[in-house]
């Protein structure tokens, strides 16, 4: 994965913003999502490791490798990892998904999260990390879609912040709809035995935790994270994005509602056709 596409940044506060979103979510993203001992496991676009801890400490006899373009991210993915899960077994690698330096077949099982979003060709991805993925071999992709966002007050503007930042992401070669499109992109990629489900996210008053985790702490703060580049890229006013980041904490008021869906897909590399 190339840092050029990563539309949030790579400040203090987004890293932040990672981790608290990793632990609000961590039973929605990864029951289900445990490696038996001994196996090798590849996560791709690791980041700060907001998502390594929760692989590390559900598959304690895996051999998790991590692999991310960034350095400083490495770093700091390192550092939460001997933090929150002492004795993991993790080995980190700079590299970039198009350019592994590991072996055909070099792996049992792939974890991508959050990553296809940032890629101009997910498809071209995917289909390049079936190389190091052994044929029986399964992939999971985690992935959200802005355009499953719904809430209580609805808001124009709040809508249009939304669809200003997919605009923004789209603009840096992702999408922030990508979502819904994980089974067909599995597909044309090559895997197999593709099952997708949607996780959802809703938050009220009676789900305080979720109220301040996800929606102002993990969904709202993307936005208000990319205010000065919406700006600078004429997607909105100073005045229209300030009213819908408003509109979108009132979301987050006693009686206020918002929802979500991420996508969790899990596929398999099949072995190699046989030559006629």
């Amino acid at each position: 994965m190339t840092a050029i596409g990563y539309v949030h940044g790579y400040s203090d506060r987004e890293a932040r913003r990672l981790g608290d979103q990793a632990e609000v979510l961590a039973e929605l993203l990864h029951t289900g999502t445990a490696y038996p001992p001994g196996s090798r496991v590849l996560e791709v676009g690791c980041g700060v490791g907001a998502q390594t801890v929760h692989l590390a400490a559900n598959s304690p006899g895996a051999r998790l490798v991590a692999v991310d373009v960034s350095e400083s991210s490495l770093a700091q993915g390192r550092a939460r990892v001997a933090a929150q899960v002492p004795g993991a077994d993790v080995a980190w690698h700079r590299a970039d998904l198009f350019d592994l330096p590991f072996p055909d077949a070099a792996f049992d099982h792939l974890f991508v999260c959050f990553v296809l979003e940032h890629l101009p060709d997910p498809r071209k991805a995917l289909t390049a990390l079936r190389r190091v993925l052994r044929p029986g071999g399964t992939l999971t992709v985690i992935e959200g879609d802005h355009g499953s966002a719904f809430f209580h007050p609805y808001s124009a503007h709040a809508r249009a912040v939304i669809d200003g930042q997919a605009r923004l992401q789209s603009a840096a070669g992702g999408n922030a709809l990508i979502g819904r499109e994980l089974q067909p992109l599995l597909n044309q990629a090559g895997y197999h035995d593709i099952v997708v489900r949607p996780l959802t996210v809703y938050t009220d008053r009676t789900r305080p935790a979720l109220v301040n985790g996800f929606t102002r702490d993990t969904f709202i703060a993307v936005f208000e994270s990319v205010r000065k580049d919406v700006l600078a890229a004429g997607l909105s006013t100073a005045a229209d994005w300030d009213r819908g980041i408003a509109d979108l904490h009132r979301t987050a008021a006693a009686d206020g509602t918002f929802h979500y869906t991420f996508f969790k897909a899990v596929a398999v590399n099949p072995p190699p056709s046989p030559r006629s």
